[in-house]
């Protein structure tokens, strides 16, 4: 039977959505009997909130609100987003007990038509997004938490080979960096005043020195794992009391982008990328603790605590390709506020945890 892939909201009905119910056992008897739809739009996506109700005999969890979400993964410049977000969902973290994840109850990836969806749990009524409340440290530890669940799953060679994933050559690496270099050009063109003297030449060395440290730390996959990528705070629902539980939310590789990598890469784009400077600087060596005692506690091994620090620097000075490749084109004024709050926060970041060491040592 061909999977189906939901594209319009045309296409649900009180039958799919029954069938759907049914295989992921949150209906074990009865039917849908209906249903009620709110739309809305995201950056890359069209999403559906939906309140059901069910036959009299319906038994099982029965899900009162279900989120649908619908990708075109064909971003319209000749890039796409993978498979990643539905494999997320129904591969790499179903047996991982914890795991910061919405319930998913269908989900479908199609390439001939470049298309996916993923019905999940809603919880818009208890939850909201980070970037909607002010962080702090409990959030911070909250989410190393999260991300130290998810990442020890995949951890270290053997388990990325088990994945069928592995890591990235250094043409890959090489070209990921590539993609972002034009941005800093254009920045340092027609910016340069908005940065510190000494970030002009910083930003210059680590393009030219940084790209081989990566591809020479790559060929240890100790440290490594299945990634994120992009844990920034409109990605992360937190309740709207409290810190716990989240949920980490909308992973979508494009075809370019790292999906295995230091996993505290995760943590770097989450504190460095959004935290005000003050409090990334009073949070970060916790958070770092935490995460690592997390994995410890998961079953990671033989990943030190220095090296641990040392690969959160390396991933620090990530954070400066991130925000220049939102330039690659030219200045992007339109999220100037974003990109350019994001590239000064990695630079001071660089320059507390004297990251060019790393590239100079």
């Amino acid at each position: 039977m061909l999977i189906q892939v939901i594209t319009k909201l045309d296409q649900i009905s009180t039958e799919w959505l029954t069938s759907v119910l049914t295989q992921s056992r949150a209906l074990t008897h009865g039917a849908v009997q209906t249903f009620e739809l709110g739309t809305g739009q995201g950056n890359w996506s069209t999403s559906a909130n939906l309140k059901v109700t069910y036959t009299p005999d319906a038994q099982g969890t029965l899900p009162q609100r279900l989120f649908l979400k619908m990708v075109d993964t064909d971003t319209g410049d000749g890039e796409f987003f993978t498979d990643g977000e539905v494999t997320y969902y129904t591969r790499d973290y179903v047996d991982v007990k914890n795991a910061p994840l919405l319930r998913c109850y269908d989900a479908a990836y199609s390439k001939e038509i470049n298309r996916y969806h993923l019905l999940l749990e809603d919880v818009s009524e208890t939850h909201i997004e980070a970037y909607d409340k002010t962080p702090t440290l409990d959030y911070g530890l909250a989410l190393a938490e999260g991300l130290a669940i998810l990442h020890a799953r995949w951890w270290g060679k053997a388990r990325l080979t088990e994945s069928g994933v592995g890591g990235h050559d250094a043409n890959y690496i090489q070209n990921w960096v590539k993609i972002a270099e034009p941005g800093a050009g254009h920045i340092l063109e027609h910016k340069s005043a908005e940065l510190k003297p000494h970030w002009v030449d910083l930003i210059r060395e680590l393009y030219a020195k940084h790209p081989q440290i990566l591809i020479h730390r790559s060929q240890d996959l100790n440290g490594f794992t299945v990634i994120h990528g992009d844990v920034g705070s409109s990605n992360v629902l937190v309740p709207r009391d409290g810190d716990r539980p989240l949920y980490i939310i909308d992973r979508q590789p494009f075809d370019w982008g790292l999906t295995t990598w230091l996993g505290v890469y995760d943590i770097a784009y989450a504190i460095v990328l959004d935290w005000d400077v003050e409090l990334r600087r009073q949070c970060e060596i916790p958070i770092l603790k935490h995460y690592y005692e997390t994995l410890l506690q998961n079953g990671v091994s033989n990943y030190s605590w220095e090296r641990l620090y040392d690969d959160y620097r390396l991933c620090v000075a990530m954070g400066v390709y991130i925000a220049t490749e939102y330039c690659r084109g030219g200045i992007n004024e339109r999220w100037m506020h974003v990109w350019m709050r994001m590239l000064q926060r990695s630079l001071t970041a660089c320059d507390d945890l004297d990251c060019k060491v790393l590239w100079k040592g």
